[in-house]
């Protein structure tokens, strides 16, 4: 049994979906390591979801990893760092290619939340079709953000620089506010807000407010105040239906969504804490 067969054999999985996330896990850590190896988190920090599920014991399983530069630079590239990530696939027992997501598709913003200035690429096995695993690097960040290194235990040990929580926070926030999706919603960044709430962390306004310069220009984020204004104009819009079905096969417990309605997240919303504000 090779070591990636062993870290999925961990899970102890009941189901085929569950076998199905736990195989996705397994490459996103065996990615982060190869990462970490080849010497990417001295210049880009991780975020998002699965950031969120892997370090902070976030209770959803996440799909896509996304991770920004430190400081915007165009002339960065994300391919100096495959053979990394390939060799530690093979350490662990797998053949890996990465191919880029956006060739011959310059335009497009389909993928969630996918910007202009993101580089798009897919892990997967050579002889399998599936699973994929979607990497996204933003070479010119939105900026005002703090970093912290975190140790990644498994394949084995390594450390992975990481948006600080109050940064994360301001990245799902944003993500909540201003994510374009088609016509579905994306219901994981309603679940990932209740859990932030929850814990009672405390969101960087200032790096929000960056954010929102970029995704949603022309709404107030200055105080918390125009945060919760803005929350409430955009959970009107929003089919709480919809939101549910997208995060239920992400989670074991889907009754804790029962709750879900505009009602229930408006007074979430007033919940919320912040730092950084007035900076």
């Amino acid at each position: 049994m090779t070591l990636f067969d062993e870290m999925v054999e961990a899970y102890k999985v009941k189901s085929v979906n569950e076998k199905e996330n736990a195989v996705y896990e397994v490459m996103q850590e065996v990615a982060l390591a190869g990462l970490a190896r080849g010497g990417f988190f001295s210049k880009a920090a991780f975020y998002g979801g699965t950031c969120l599920h892997l370090f902070h014991g976030l209770e959803r399983f996440s799909e896509d990893m996304y991770f920004s530069l430190l400081a915007p630079d165009p002339s960065f590239a994300f391919e100096d760092y495959f053979e990394a990530v390939k060799d530690e696939f093979r350490l662990a027992g797998r053949e890996v290619e990465i191919k880029s997501k956006r060739k011959g598709r310059p335009n497009s913003i389909e993928s969630a939340f996918l910007k202009e200035s993101s580089d798009v690429y897919d892990i997967g096995f050579t002889t399998e079709k599936r699973p994929k695993v979607k990497l996204e690097v933003d070479i010119d960040p939105p900026p005002r953000f703090n970093t912290e290194m975190k140790l990644l235990v498994r394949p084995s040990s390594c450390w992975v620089r990481i948006y600080d929580l109050p940064g994360l926070y301001a990245g799902k926030a944003s993500a909540a506010l201003f994510r374009k999706w088609k016509n579905r919603v994306k219901g994981r960044d309603w679940y990932d807000m209740a859990w932030y709430v929850s814990r009672g962390a405390e969101l960087d306004l200032t790096h929000l407010v960056e954010r929102g310069k970029e995704s949603g220009p022309g709404v107030d984020l200055s105080t918390p105040e125009a945060v919760v204004a803005a929350f409430d104009a955009r959970i009107d819009s929003i089919d709480f239906n919809s939101a549910r079905e997208d995060v239920e096969p992400f989670i074991e417990n889907i009754s804790e969504l029962k709750i879900w309605s505009r009602d229930y997240f408006k007074a979430l919303v007033r919940q919320i804490k912040f730092t950084n504000f007035g900076v």
